[in-house]
């Protein structure tokens, strides 16, 4: 396992200030409480804490860059007795030499050798398990972020998937269309042709557009219905509602047109009477809230097909929103079948791409 070592300005000054008040506090203690001279008692507070102070840098450092995924304690253990171990003897070396006629200093330097291992020992391995905790949280820290943006695009992924499904989806559906429309009537497939190459001139300019306002998507909308008026003649009527407050709104782009296409498929497919469907867009509850109404006969069953579009909207709506409530159908006694959608509003999204 391999970390990146950091170096904060912070915590370098906190740390500065720390090892002079540590420095201060055992000269204090060498010069009033053994009595030795101002002079011994700053090269001796000095040279060990400054040892000290090295060693753990060089710790932080090297766990830094490398820690044994399995017998982390056994490696830190070891570790902090061989650097204990060599500062308390190049500190020991270093103040004989500077004090050697002092013999009572040096008897001092003696009999301390045991107790100044074992207190640069504790301080290093405080130091060390100090950097491990520090560092696993900074890799987990990191770890989590390199996940959620893993997440973020593997949702962003799947999006794109979808909304690129359901063009094919729609224009497999009309392409039937116009097949049967050139045998019974090829001017009507003529006209239906046309407008499905400016519906899809459409789809093509606004295909990077995540969010769009509702003005943007009912005019998408109408092109869609244009070429399916071309299709079903006067069977077919619109009535469309849109409240004035609801137009600036958001929705994700090309998330409506499946719901009217489902409307249409099954209030048309197995009639041939005229039918209407409603659509209705309106403000609830601080929510775009999007009706879709058709007539159906509980009696009889629509022609068969993928059922991919409601499916694919819902699964969309979760990526986007993680909630499977917000779209839903139901059918009324009236025999009219209602498809309920409902999409959050969020400042940050309006228009983002």
């Amino acid at each position: 396992m391999t970390t990146r070592p950091l170096s904060v300005p912070r915590i370098q000054q906190i740390a500065a200030i720390i090892f002079s008040v540590w420095v201060a506090i055992f000269v204090f203690l060498f010069h009033y409480s053994l009595n030795f001279t101002l002079l011994i008692s700053c090269a001796d507070s000095l040279i060990t804490n400054g040892l000290l102070a090295i060693g753990c840098v060089i710790l932080s450092n090297l766990l830094g860059y490398y820690q044994p995924k399995n017998e982390t304690i056994l490696f830190v253990f070891v570790l902090t007795i061989m650097l204990g171990l060599i500062i308390t003897v190049i500190s020991k070396v270093g103040l004989n030499m500077l004090f050697p006629d002092d013999e009572t200093y040096q008897s001092f330097l003696d009999l301390s050798l045991i107790i100044r291992f074992i207190i640069m020992f504790v301080f290093l391995a405080w130091c060390a398990l100090a950097n491990i905790l520090w560092y696993r949280l900074e890799e987990q820290s990191a770890t989590q972020e390199r996940l959620l943006t893993a997440q973020n695009l593997s949702k962003e992924a799947e999006l794109n998937k979808l909304r690129h499904q359901l063009q094919p989806h729609f224009l497999f559906n009309s392409l039937n269309s116009v097949y049967a429309l050139t045998i019974v009537n090829p001017k009507e497939a003529g006209t239906m042709i046309t407008k499905l190459a400016a519906f899809l001139r459409g789809t093509l300019k606004r295909d990077d557009e995540v969010w769009v306002n509702v003005q943007e998507e009912m005019e998408y909308i109408q092109l869609y219905l244009d070429i399916e008026k071309v299709r079903f003649s006067h069977r077919l009527t619109i009535d469309v509602e849109i409240d004035e407050e609801s137009l600036p709104l958001c929705l994700p782009g090309t998330l409506l047109q499946p719901i009217v296409e489902n409307a249409i498929k099954f209030g048309l497919y197995n009639t041939s009477a005229a039918i209407t469907i409603s659509i209705h867009v309106k403000v609830e509850y601080q929510m775009l809230t999007i009706r879709v109404t058709n007539p159906y006969d509980p009696e009889m069953k629509a022609t068969g097909g993928t059922g991919f579009g409601l499916t694919a909207i819902k699964r969309r709506l979760y990526l986007l929103f993680a909630d499977e409530n917000l779209l839903k159908t139901k059918s009324t006694k009236d025999k009219l079948f209602i498809t309920t959608l409902k999409i959050p509003q969020h400042h940050d999204k309006n228009h983002t791409n």
